[in-house]
């Protein structure tokens, strides 16, 4: 299989990081993005599974290098990430009037604004019942209004997706949070004032043989006929005094959901969390904090149970010094699926990328805080 010609877009090199679009993400791999590409650019790879695609900036920047990709997650928002990405067929000027016309839309008080819009009569962000809010209210009522039309511009669904998209990339930007759904800032951020405003995503015109999946990965490699599967799997916290629910992507970005699924869930706590991912509700077994009977870790498990199951040539890991997987078990795990290729170590702080032997030496770094690594392994 021949190897896929990096076309730089104009005013890129070659050696150029793809421009990618995303929200704050606590398992964005923005950073990682020159590594990944970088450590398959010599490989025979065409097609790619991204996993676990999250805000989908590693399938934007492998489809902007002319890669086929599959995207799965299970997250809705994930889904409609992928579709506004690597399914869109229209140029930006085909979305700029929808754009235009629901950012003229008046506010109005919905369910969003009932929820999640708070006063600014102060610096602080606490409401007169003792709540803090994601939002200020002038921008819930533009929520709540462009949520509810953009059911009626179109029921395609990538065509919805880009809407969608660009609704959610607008409320990340005039938000009061840290960067997830779980708490909100005690005063309100200084972006919170501005005004929600909508912009066309930096959409391109995609391969058809682009997929987007939205399921459990198991089903995913089955599904999903590719060269190399890249996984990026939250391996669980490595804080044992952490609830589970505090560790859970669904718990973190739930209002996303229910502005993808505009479903009106009931909500819970003092964040209003959907109910569907409250503590009582268990998240992916890749978030598991726990042992098994045998001792070990369930993510681990859970981990090597898929690598076992993915049947593409090459498959590219990523490990991060702070997850549940030990690095003595990491490496027992790939030795037995076949020839790591290729070690890459990351240190953000250092600003320096080294590529490794696959000896032991690098598990002794990787006990190092804040190390990231990247494996690539040829079955």
């Amino acid at each position: 299989m021949n190897q896929p010609t990096l076309f730089p877009l104009p005013g890129e090199s070659r050696k150029t990081t793809p421009k990618t679009e995303g929200i704050k993400y606590a398992g964005s791999k923005l950073k990682l993005l020159p590594h990944i590409l970088d450590a398959i650019s010599e490989f025979p790879i065409k097609r790619v599974l991204d996993g676990f695609a999250g805000t989908t900036r590693v399938s934007q920047a492998l489809a902007r290098r002319d890669y086929e990709v599959v995207a799965n997650d299970v997250s809705a928002w994930s889904w409609v990430f992928g579709n506004c990405y690597l399914k869109n067929q229209y140029q930006p000027e085909h979305y700029q009037r929808w754009i235009k016309h629901l950012n003229q839309l008046p506010g109005k008080d919905g369910w969003f604004t009932q929820n999640y819009g708070g006063h600014a009569k102060t610096e602080s962000a606490i409401q007169e019942d003792g709540t803090k809010k994601p939002w200020q209210i002038h921008n819930t009522r533009k929520l709540d209004a462009i949520r509810d039309e953009i059911e009626n511009l179109t029921d395609d669904p990538v065509q919805k997706s880009v809407l969608l998209a660009s609704l959610i990339l607008a409320l990340d930007k005039v938000d009061s949070t840290l960067g997830h759904h779980v708490s909100y800032l005690k005063e309100w951020a200084p972006r919170s004032y501005k005004t929600l405003s909508l912009e066309v995503p930096a959409i391109f015109t995609s391969s058809p043989n682009h997929e987007v999946l939205r399921g459990d990965i198991f089903d995913a490699v089955k599904q999903a006929k590719v060269d190399l599967a890249y996984f990026d799997p939250p391996y669980g916290s490595n804080n044992d005094k952490m609830p589970p629910s505090r560790v859970r992507y669904a718990s973190y970005y739930h209002i996303w959901t229910s502005i993808i699924e505009n479903d009106r869930p009931k909500l819970v706590g003092k964040a209003s969390r959907r109910e569907d991912c409250s503590d009582l509700v268990a998240g992916s077994i890749f978030e598991e904090f726990r042992r098994s009977d045998s001792g070990r870790f369930i993510a681990m498990e859970a981990l090597e149970r898929l690598i076992a199951s993915t049947k593409s040539r090459f498959i590219l890991l990523s490990y991060s010094s702070g997850g549940r997987a030990t690095a003595e078990e990491l490496m027992t795990t790939l030795e037995s699926r076949g020839r790591v290729a290729r070690v890459i170590e990351v240190d953000y702080k250092q600003n320096i990328m080294a590529s490794m032997r696959w000896t032991h030496d690098w598990v002794r770094d990787a006990e190092k805080a804040h190390r990231e690594f990247l494996f690539l392994l040829e079955q």
